[in-house]
């Protein structure tokens, strides 16, 4: 029988903390006299072996160089090198901006025939989006929206005056409206498509893309972009008339815009790279027919095992799905025409009065009815100007501004988590889909079960629910997965008025796309309270007490400017007494002549009279004092001065003046 021997292996022991050169030639040279000692003793500098010993320890330095670059490269908030950090920064969804264009508001003016001494709103235009201005130094400037003059409201205004006269009469009026632009020139490219491919992309020739205006395919689709090929739905505005949607038509005035969620196919993504070329991303979708005609095949989910009894443990394959509409359609035996907008720049910030020359442009008018030349006459009297300098124009991001920029989008997560978030949302709403002017965030409550009980023992109804809910002391229970958003709006005069319901529909449409799913919101209507103040001073000596009483009036006015004012904001009229005592020529604020339970020297008196254009709502001011502070109801509710000229009531004691409103 052979017999066999084994020499058991020694393990050596290996330190895996060095990091530097020095560290790695230390260890090297402890490892030798260790394990070769007899092998190899010379460490003399000058030695054969010390430079094999040197060159080791500079293969390790560069490679622990390098390890360490490359993992701080991998994480946004240390990475330098642009590619990188544009890379991390698009995978969080956060685009960098290579160049910022310059931004400004212009007034739009036309002219319109007079009808009845008013205004003929027939021959009013919707001067659309996307016309072109340009600037003295040659500068493009491009509207971002529709200028529609047959709207107007207290975010979007419409001013009408008379602009030519006969006899006395007015034979035409001229509009005023206001329309945002930037910067930037346009451009379109063309790029044919043979057979489809999936995740196709086409490059872009200009840097410095601001945004894509349109992508049209050869039959006339419209392609469109979207955060990510995964998201299928898209925004979709259509103008609020008869045709559009009959029941809607009543709001035209308040919302002149409705908000519709679209889905859509045909969609792609952008992509910057690090040469800050942008480059056009499409889905996968290698269907010849049409997305909505597309039904996935149950049969084609997962890996179609022999003798498998079911479906139940078989590992789902996503790109079974490749041929649906799960990430879009890939372009196919088209060609696409896009158009978009490039540029930007400091040079871009103009001087006031300067964009004014047009130079494309283009109108919807519904002219059934109407005189041609008339219509002609209200087309070519469209101007522009620009009562303020453009500003914004730049450069573009630096690399720390868009890793500092992506790392905040990436806690936003463009998602509505806390009140803030909703709130936000439904302020950015735009004008033109309804003016949300308050919003107010609140949890929803629920009747606890006997509560509920002794509701239906009664037979109240849900409109007597809140009456009679104080008188029978019922408890209620917070809904934790609902929200309750109290709402008010605009009316032409800026006064708060409740959202019309296609406005909430509106509002509701646009927070479904940032809504957690498991959140509920209920949108409601606010209270507005609507109150008078009367207050009395005493003048120094010398002073003209008229312009006193003018300058008191007027700080109350802003005191109590609807901008500066919230829902649930309570009046803390000491302070409004503080800014009273600040003004030029006041002594003092004194006590009224008249009885004032509450011992201060300001009056506040509920306005509720409907027929005098009020809310109708009833409040007790007398028992919501509290140390000077006037508290708004438990209800979500908001305090408004409707008519500021006759609602606020000055007096100069101890002269005839009387009452200056």
């Amino acid at each position: 029988m052979a017999r066999t021997s084994t020499q058991k292996e020694t393990l050596k022991s290996v330190n895996y903390l060095n990091k530097d050169f020095s560290d790695f030639k230390v260890n090297l040279i402890e490892f030798a006299k260790q394990y070769f000692p007899n092998t190899y003793n010379d460490f003399n500098e000058a030695s054969p072996g010390m430079m094999f010993i040197e060159m080791a320890a500079y293969v390790g330095d560069v490679l622990s160089y390098y390890i360490d670059s490359q993992f701080r490269e991998s994480m946004l908030a240390y990475a330098e090198e642009k590619r990188n950090v544009y890379n991390i920064a698009q995978s969080f969804g956060y685009k960098p901006k290579t160049t910022s264009a310059a931004t400004a508001v212009l007034d739009v003016f036309q002219t319109v025939p007079a009808l009845n001494n008013l205004p003929d709103y027939r021959y009013a235009l919707v001067v659309d989006g996307g016309t072109e201005i340009a600037a003295g130094n040659g500068t493009l400037f491009r509207t971002t929206e529709d200028c529609n003059f047959k709207f107007s409201s207290s975010f979007d205004k419409r001013e009408a005056s008379i602009f030519e006269s006969n006899a006395g009469l007015p034979t035409k009026f001229l509009l005023k409206k206001q329309v945002r632009v930037q910067s930037g020139n346009t451009r379109t490219e063309f790029f044919q498509f043979n057979n489809a491919e999936k995740y196709t992309q086409i490059k872009l020739s200009e840097p410095d893309i601001i945004e894509i205006i349109s992508c049209i395919d050869s039959d006339g689709n419209k392609w469109y972009e979207v955060d990510s090929l995964a998201r299928d739905t898209v925004f979709e505005d259509m103008e609020n008339n008869y045709t559009n949607d009959p029941t809607s038509i009543a709001d035209r005035e308040v919302a002149s815009y409705i908000l519709k969620l679209k889905r859509v196919s045909r969609r792609f993504t952008t992509y910057i790279n690090e040469n800050e070329e942008t480059v056009l991303r499409f889905g996968a979708g290698i269907s010849d027919n049409p997305d909505e005609e597309i039904v996935p095949d149950p049969t084609s989910v997962g890996s179609n095992l022999p003798g498998s009894p079911s479906y139940l443990t078989t590992a789902f394959d996503p790109s079974n799905f490749l041929k649906t509409s799960t990430f879009g359609l890939a372009p196919a035996n088209t060609t696409l025409t896009i158009t978009y907008a490039f540029g930007g720049g400091i040079d871009d910030n103009v001087n006031a009065n300067e964009i004014t020359r047009i130079s494309s442009i283009s109108y919807t008018i519904n002219d059934s009815g109407l005189a041609s030349s008339l219509v002609q006459e209200s087309q070519n009297s469209v101007s522009f100007i620009n009562p303020k300098p453009a500003s914004g124009g730049s450069s573009g991001e630096t690399v720390r501004e868009t890793r500092e920029n992506a790392l905040a989008y990436f806690q936003s997560q463009q998602r509505a988590v806390t009140k803030d978030d909703y709130i936000v949302r439904a302020y950015s709403l735009p004008a033109k889909y309804g003016t949300v002017a308050k919003v107010h965030m609140s949890q929803d409550e629920q009747l606890s079960k006997k509560g509920m009980h002794e509701l239906l023992d009664r037979k109240i109804t849900e409109d007597d629910v809140d009456k009679n809910l104080k008188d029978l002391q019922v408890n209620s229970i917070p809904n934790p997965l609902a929200m309750n958003m109290y709402t008010l709006g605009y009316n032409s005069n800026k006064n708060l008025i409740p959202l019309s319901e296609t406005s909430k529909r509106n509002l509701k449409t646009y927070i479904s796309q940032y809504r957690l799913v498991t959140d509920a919101v209920n949108i409601k209507d606010a209270y507005i309270i609507n109150i008078a103040i009367s207050f009395s001073i005493l003048t120094k000596v010398g002073f003209n007490k008229n312009e006193v009483l003018l300058r008191c009036v007027s700080t109350v006015q802003d005191f109590f400017n609807i901008d500066r004012w919230q829902i649930g904001q309570p009046i803390v009229l000491t302070d409004l007494v503080y800014e009273l005592s600040l003004i030029e020529g006041v002594a003092t604020v004194v006590n009224p002549e008249t009885d004032n339970p509450n011992n201060l020297p300001i009056v506040v008196e509920n306005k509720y009279n409907t027929s005098q254009g009020y809310s109708g709502n009833f409040y007790d001011i007398a028992s919501s004092f509290r140390g000077g502070v006037l508290y708004p109801a438990l209800d979500p509710s908001i305090f408004e001065i409707k008519f500021p000229n006759v609602d606020i009531k000055g007096k100069v004691l101890g002269d005839n003046l009387g009452t200056r409103e």
